[in-house]
């Protein structure tokens, strides 16, 4: 058994909300990451345990900033500029309600929330436990489920965040490295980084083949609202303009319905991936993440033991 265990997720929440509380404008993530031992006491042995299948990362950071993605997706926080973090008038009413801390059930109820992407309306709502599932009422092998789920989501969050604050041709190239990993292009020299003034909407362009016959025209956009059907059909003029028959359009955000409706009548020309479909394919392909555990879990042989 660890011999140093930290606090539990919930007090980290509750140290979080704590400590912006007091920061009007908000907080970095840095200063949030150096607040938060001393708000919860820490011992120098939890100050310095590292977690064993990523050494270089302290513990207690990496709940910390676990904290901080759950409360912004449940509400409690906002950012409002890059890489600072903001407590709301949500968040504020929570802690006023609960000053001394939070209860494991208000904890379950905050991931819960950050789970489905959003706050429910109303807040925590303390009368209703009945409505989460606690890990108790789990098989081992849903508790996994859940915990990888989990992982995902955040991860995928995290990866957009890192997205929006890195430069426009940085994402241009991800995206071209992205397709190459899903198999497009023989190798990396067919991959072409096209977006400049004047690309005619055009970012990037792989070719299926070694004399350039066939080509996926790109572009990517990281856009704050949805893509509407005027932008993508100012693409569909641009793979027309070049006499191009397969497009991909890629964004950071959404698509509205009407920009769907337009694809799907063009089905054959162009392919639209979202936000979370993006983050979906660079988990599943490694692109912009790295894999650090693998689980083996073992079960009985029935046949071994059923044998002649």
């Amino acid at each position: 058994m660890d011999s140093t265990p930290l606090p539990p997720q919930w007090a980290f929440f509750h140290a979080i909300l704590r400590h912006l509380a007091t920061k009007p404008d908000g907080d970095v993530q840095e200063q949030v990451h150096e607040a938060v031992p001393d708000l919860l006491q820490l011992s120098e042995a939890q100050r310095t345990e590292r977690l064993p299948n990523m050494p270089h990362h302290l513990r207690y950071r990496y709940r910390s900033g676990w904290g901080l993605s759950m409360l912004k997706s449940a509400g409690y926080l906002d950012s409002p500029a890059r890489g600072v973090w903001r407590i709301t008038q949500r968040g504020r009413d929570l802690l006023a309600l609960h000053p001394e801390g939070f209860t494991e059930e208000i904890g379950r109820q905050i991931v819960q929330q950050s789970r489905n992407t959003g706050p429910t309306p109303g807040g925590i709502d303390d009368s209703t436990p009945q409505s989460l599932l606690s890990a108790a009422q789990q098989t081992p092998d849903e508790r996994i489920e859940t915990a990888i789920k989990e992982i995902h989501q955040q991860v995928a969050r995290e990866l957009l965040d890192k997205i929006s604050a890195a430069p426009p041709t940085f994402f241009e190239q991800l995206v071209l490295e992205l397709l190459h990993a899903l198999g497009y292009g023989a190798s990396e020299e067919d991959l072409e980084r096209v977006g400049h003034a004047g690309d005619g909407g055009i970012d990037g362009v792989i070719s299926l083949d070694r004399l350039g016959f066939e080509r996926v025209y790109i572009q990517a956009k990281r856009w704050q609202g949805s893509v509407g059907r005027p932008e993508v059909q100012a693409f569909y003029g641009a793979l027309a303009g070049r006499r191009a028959r397969k497009g991909v359009f890629i964004t950071t955000s959404s698509f509205t319905r009407e920009a769907r409706d337009f694809a799907s009548q063009v089905a054959d020309n162009i392919v639209l991936i979202d936000g979370p479909r993006l983050t979906s394919l660079m988990i599943e392909h490694g692109v912009g993440v790295t894999h650090y555990r693998v689980l083996r879990l073992p079960r009985v042989d029935g046949d071994y033991f059923e044998g002649d």
